[in-house]
């Protein structure tokens, strides 16, 4: 085999893999609602807001995060004021939402 041939072959195996990657690194995040922290959440935090870092509190129940898939009900997060546990959604919640 020639060494055009094999660079070839070499850079067409790289760029499969790469676009393998990719492809996979999309399709494994989904949206959290209630994980992130003020101002970072990536998008969509509901009334009151307009997108990417516009969440007003800590773990705003309508504002999402891009997480690994299957993450999102694990992710540890401090209880709330009356002690009972915070989780993250796969749907907007309707606590910690700003007055």
């Amino acid at each position: 085999m020639s060494n055009t041939t094999k660079t070839i072959v070499l850079a067409s195996a790289v760029a499969t893999a790469i676009a393998g990657m990719a492809t996979t690194a999309h399709a494994a995040d989904e949206k959290c609602y209630g994980v992130s922290l003020a101002g970072e959440n990536d998008c969509a935090a509901g009334p009151g807001t307009s997108c990417a870092g516009t969440s007003s509190v800590d773990y705003q129940g309508n504002a999402w995060t891009l997480v690994p898939e299957g993450t999102c009900a694990s992710i540890e997060l401090p209880d709330m004021a009356d002690g009972s546990a915070r989780m993250g959604s796969l749907e907007a919640l309707e606590r910690d939402i700003p007055a």
